[in-house]
């Protein structure tokens, strides 16, 4: 890496989605080196997108490592300590221009691996595994508070999954409904929930719907970050693997499937993958680099500050 970069490459990727129009798109500077934080912050908030990832040289731990790197995430607002769909994108930028294979990226949460392979037919397909992960009893005044925030009541809830706070890098308070209808229709109250979730350090609040034992829809409104709500939401599936394995309700060993973003005409798809001798969870999907602002088929960020 270079020892100055005023005028860094930043590049635009969606994760979960082969199509440039799905997914979840994030920026992408693959040497930040010299970068201040106030310049990595100004650079996510003018992109727009929900997160934008940057890389450096390795700690000195990870010095020496092949294909080790430090890598920090900006919303347009505020760094947060772990962002999955940036870290798929971040990874298939970098396969694209140094070949698929492992990468070990040491964020603020923790060393996140991330393996990259490519199919017969050429496309980049991601896999980070986690750090390892934890789930927490949420009392029942927040969840009543999140409620209110979301425009909801405890009869959309479903009773065979209740609400927990999942952790695989970031916190995120889960919702699950008894509806599809229910999840489709999200207008929240985004100065109150942005509140609600300051409070207990959330990092979005992510909803779903159990289509099948093994398929589930989810949503995420992200308001901490500015931004109504998250197409695909990478560290929020590992903190939904998580829980769902602690509270026994898939097999300690299964692959699930989260579709998210269709109700924003963003849709992606998750796999998560769980592991019986291995408490970390590993998410994945494959992503596309999106055309530069002004060309075809150009992505817009989803910034709105209203739902």
């Amino acid at each position: 890496m270079t020892t100055s970069n005023q005028h860094p490459e930043i590049l635009r990727y969606t994760a979960f989605s082969a199509d440039p129009a799905g997914g979840n798109p994030a920026g992408v500077v693959l040497d930040a080196t010299g970068l201040t934080d106030t310049a990595q912050l100004a650079i996510a908030a003018e992109l727009g997108y929900s997160e934008t990832a940057f890389l450096t040289a390795p700690p000195a731990e990870l010095a020496g490592r092949d294909r080790a790197y430090t890598v920090r995430y900006f919303s347009p607002r505020a760094e947060v300590s772990f962002c999955g769909h940036a870290t798929i994108a971040a990874a298939i930028a970098h396969a694209e221009r140094h070949g698929p294979g492992d990468l070990l990226l040491a964020t603020p949460a923790g060393t996140v691996p991330v393996t990259v392979t490519s199919t017969a037919a050429g496309a980049l397909h991601a896999t980070l595994t986690s750090v390892e992960p934890s789930v927490h009893e949420v009392a029942r005044d927040d969840v009543d508070e999140a409620l209110r925030a979301l425009g909801w009541s405890r009869a959309d809830l479903d009773p065979a999954y209740p609400p927990r706070i999942g952790y695989a890098g970031a916190r995120h308070l889960i919702l699950a409904v008894r509806t599809r209808s229910r999840l489709a229709d999200l207008a929240y109250d985004f100065e109150r929930l942005k509140d609600f979730m300051t409070t207990l350090d959330l990092t979005t609040v992510q909803l779903v719907w159990r289509e099948s034992a093994t398929v589930f829809h989810v949503r995420d409104p992200f308001p901490v970050g500015g931004v109504v709500e998250d197409p695909a939401t990478g560290a929020a599936a590992a903190a939904f693997g998580a829980y769902a394995r602690e509270l026994g309700l898939v097999p300690q060993e299964t692959v699930l499937t989260l579709h998210q973003g269709a109700d924003m005409g963003r849709p992606g798809e998750l796999r998560v993958e769980l592991y019986a001798d291995d408490p970390r969870v590993r998410v994945s999907g494959t992503g596309a680099r999106i055309p530069e602002p002004g060309t075809r088929r150009d992505a817009a960020p989803h910034t709105g500050r209203t739902s």
